[in-house]
């Protein structure tokens, strides 16, 4: 079973996910104003969700074609022994522990404006 979090906040204008056998698990708001950007909502709508593994692409390329490309956003989910991380247009999985590949996702991310600070996905 997939499971991850996308933040509302990240989502471009206009966007929709859908993929069949995606469920919610829950929604919650958070204020994060001590960890948000200058350029970020100080709120943010955290989703939890969770799916069957084999979606686990086409919900990546979905998520990948509808984040938003500045302010530095990412949604990511954990899949089996992999881990997921999806910025507007990049995907990365590896498996969990590899601490390169993980370096190679959060070298992308502040490329793309992510803080150190949010650079914080559990492996």
């Amino acid at each position: 079973m997939l499971k991850g979090i996308l933040l509302a906040e990240s989502l471009r204008i206009g966007t929709s996910i859908e993929v069949p056998g995606l469920r919610t698990t829950r929604i919650a708001r958070r204020d994060v104003t001590g960890s948000a950007t200058p350029t970020q909502p100080p709120v943010w709508t955290f989703i939890e969700f969770e799916a069957e593994d084999d979606l686990a692409e086409d919900l990546a390329d979905r998520l990948a074609g509808a984040l938003l490309t500045e302010d530095g956003w990412y949604a990511d989910f954990t899949v089996g022994a992999d881990h997921v991380i999806v910025f507007a247009n990049r995907i990365f999985r590896y498996r969990r522990g590899d601490r390169d590949a993980r370096r190679e996702a959060e070298a992308y991310g502040r490329s793309v404006g992510v803080p150190d600070h949010q650079l914080d996905w559990n492996d």
